[in-house]
């Protein structure tokens, strides 16, 4: 069992239930002295977070993104909540003693970070990470890192997820002592910290590149089982850019198999379509149903560089092997057509002879 999961999982369900029970302002909790608070401050932390690379991915990928976090928390303003008698250095030095905690009020405490994707064409497989604590102007050691997947089909352009991150920061400090030594130390200090918990939602862009795409728009051929067949497929460039020298190379296994597995289709613009042919030789014993032929294609990009195109599949139908006595009768047959028209032809030229 991994235990620090566990724990994990109830600290963040914990932290969660928080935020939805206890307002931004809560009223001072029971421990918290307000009589020994001096000041009230403004201010606190705020993550800002950036997307480490261009961001930029082709249709497909499995990606992880490195997410770098920097807390640009501030303390806007402060004030003071009881007046102090400068003759008294006990009551100065608190005074000061609270100003120096209050000024951690700007620091990202445990710091818990989750990535969710508001478009179905990209998936999160990455649950929630840890990312420390950070103090005001610090950032993250080493990026957050996510693993996301891109749909083979999502379309090109911006494509956001969603950053969630819960911590904890100090809401406020009190500060009491009973004297003071001869030293100038404050006897009995006591600190009460209380501390709050944020959210904040903030928005990363990823984006899918432009790029060619491919898919079959027409099949057309009769697979006879032990015959050679002409196999026609149509190819249209679906994508959102140009390609040019495109092959299409077929992969066959039983029952067909050919010596003609590539068809050059040259160059195809979007929304352009190519024809290709393949000679197909079927097994005789094969059974007769729809099979799955892959294909891909190769070509040279808008940039010069070689790319080949994800497996493009092609659905054909086997059908059964001709008898001796059916191919028999399809010969006879023809052997009748062709004499018919040589006796039209015959005919036709000897009537023509009499009337002249």
């Amino acid at each position: 069992m991994n235990y620090k999961k566990d724990v994990q999982m109830i600290l963040f369900a914990a932290i969660s239930l928080l935020i939805l029970t206890v307002p931004a302002q809560a009223v001072f909790p029971e421990y918290f002295d307000v009589g020994d608070n001096y000041y009230t401050v403004y201010g606190g932390p705020n993550i800002s977070a950036s997307l480490l690379g261009d961001g930029e991915f082709y249709r497909g990928d499995t990606v992880t993104v490195n997410i770098n976090l920097m807390n640009r928390g501030l303390i806007t303003g402060f004030k003071s909540e009881n007046s102090v008698d400068t003759d008294d250095d006990l009551e100065v030095k608190l005074q000061k003693t609270e100003m120096n905690y209050e000024a951690q009020k700007t620091t990202a405490i445990g710091i818990i970070a989750t990535l969710v994707s508001l478009d179905p064409a990209v998936k999160v497989k990455t649950g929630y990470q840890e990312a420390g604590s950070l103090i005001s102007g610090q950032q993250t050691e080493e990026p957050v890192q996510f693993t996301i997947e891109i749909a083979k089909n999502a379309p090109a352009g911006v494509h956001p997820l969603l950053l969630n991150l819960l911590y904890g920061y100090q809401e406020n400090v009190q500060i009491s002592g009973e004297d003071e030594t001869e030293k100038g130390d404050v006897t009995d200090l006591e600190v009460g910290l209380w501390y709050e918990i944020k959210s904040q939602n903030l928005t990363i862009a990823v984006m899918v590149k432009d790029e060619a795409d491919f898919e079959v728009i027409e099949i057309s051929g009769n697979m006879v089982a032990d015959e050679e067949n002409l196999l026609y497929v149509t190819y249209k460039n679906v994508g959102e850019l140009p390609v040019t020298d495109a092959t299409v190379r077929i992969s066959v296994s039983d029952p067909f198999s050919t010596t003609d597995d590539q068809a050059f289709i040259g160059s195809l613009a979007p929304g352009e379509s190519a024809l290709a042919k393949f000679n197909l030789k079927v097994d005789d014993t094969a059974t007769t149903k729809m099979y799955g032929i892959n294909s891909e294609i190769k070509y040279e990009d808008v940039d010069g560089h070689d790319r080949i195109s994800d497996n493009i599949k092609i659905q054909v139908e086997t059908l059964p092997a001709v008898s001796s006595v059916e191919k028999f009768g399809n010969v006879l047959l023809i052997g009748f057509v062709v004499v018919f028209l040589i006796v039209v032809v015959l005919g036709v030229r000897s009537y023509k002879n009499k009337q002249e």
